[in-house]
């Protein structure tokens, strides 16, 4: 799902999200630390993965622009700031790539998991998996595991009339294609089919013409929709687990993914994942569960 940003705002969070980072005695973040000692991957080493290189000696990272906070940072994906940006250049040095060995290219993100061959070994841009998308693309495992939530405009009843069965009485809205659309029509249920949109401003801009009851998206995306874009709206909560989750995507069939997917492993074990989400994503830890 995309966000349209003021381009101040989008400073705003990003100063603020990069300061949330834990120091060592150094002064770097330990998430940094850890990325930088990052050895590459056993059997994926630079050598062995130039054959399945879009482009010789780079690695060719995809993304849409703008690049949104907290993913990305000041809408430069090459800084190594936001999570996204962290991870890609965190899986690169696994691969034994330098900072300046990757190259970030614009890829949209409705264009990212259609069927084709791709100009980059792979896009990081906030794509869940899903088995229809599977059947186009090749995904990696986890990256991030996602969790669904609701934002609302304050004062509506659905801030605090939201129990399972009165979630189904409410009419949503959601961007076409979206894991979120799907969602809300395999999960909640409602007994009006959702308003669907072609891009998530529309679905924004419904809500606030009381259009629609709702929107859901990641709980990421939610809380900057609710803390920094629609004035007098709110997170209600989030969902539990579906099993969904962030995996970057590459052409399909493309051998890269056994690499990538040992990278993402080595990443996990060691704590550099889990230690750049408390640095990006912590404040998205903490939310109120609601039921669907």
């Amino acid at each position: 799902m995309r966000r349209t940003l003021l381009a101040a705002a989008a400073a705003a969070i990003g100063a603020g999200l990069v300061s949330c980072g834990s120091s060592n005695s150094s002064g770097t973040s330990s998430a940094s630390s850890a990325t930088s000692s990052a050895a590459p991957a056993a059997g994926c080493s630079n050598s062995v993965v130039q054959k399945d290189l879009y482009a010789k000696d780079v690695l060719t990272v995809a993304t849409d622009k703008p690049a949104y906070p907290p993913w990305f940072i000041a809408d430069n994906p090459a800084n190594g700031k936001g999570y996204e940006s962290a991870v890609a250049y965190a899986v690169a040095a696994q691969l034994g790539f330098k900072h300046a060995q990757v190259k970030w290219v614009q890829e949209p993100f409705n264009d990212s998991y259609a069927p084709g061959p791709k100009k980059f070994d792979f896009d990081i841009n906030e794509i869940s998996y899903s088995p229809q998308r599977a059947q186009a693309v090749t995904f990696s495992q986890s990256y991030y595991d996602v969790q669904q939530a609701l934002v609302a405009l304050k004062g509506a009843p659905i801030v605090t009339r939201h129990s399972p069965a009165q979630l189904k009485k409410y009419v949503f809205g959601d961007q076409i294609g979206t894991t979120s659309l799907a969602f809300i029509n395999g999960h909640i249920q409602p007994t009006s089919p959702p308003r669907i949109f072609t891009t998530l401003n529309g679905v924004k801009q419904a809500m606030q013409a009381h259009q629609i009851a709702a929107l859901i998206t990641d709980t990421p995306t939610a809380q900057y929709i609710s803390s920094s874009e629609i004035k007098g709206s709110v997170m209600v909560g989030q969902f539990p687990s579906t099993g969904e989750h962030f995996g970057l995507l590459l052409a399909k069939g493309d051998p890269l993914v056994t690499c990538v997917n040992k990278a993402l492993a080595t990443l996990k074990n060691n704590g550099t994942l889990a230690a750049l989400q408390k640095k990006y994503l912590q404040i998205y830890l903490r939310v109120q569960a609601i039921q669907p």
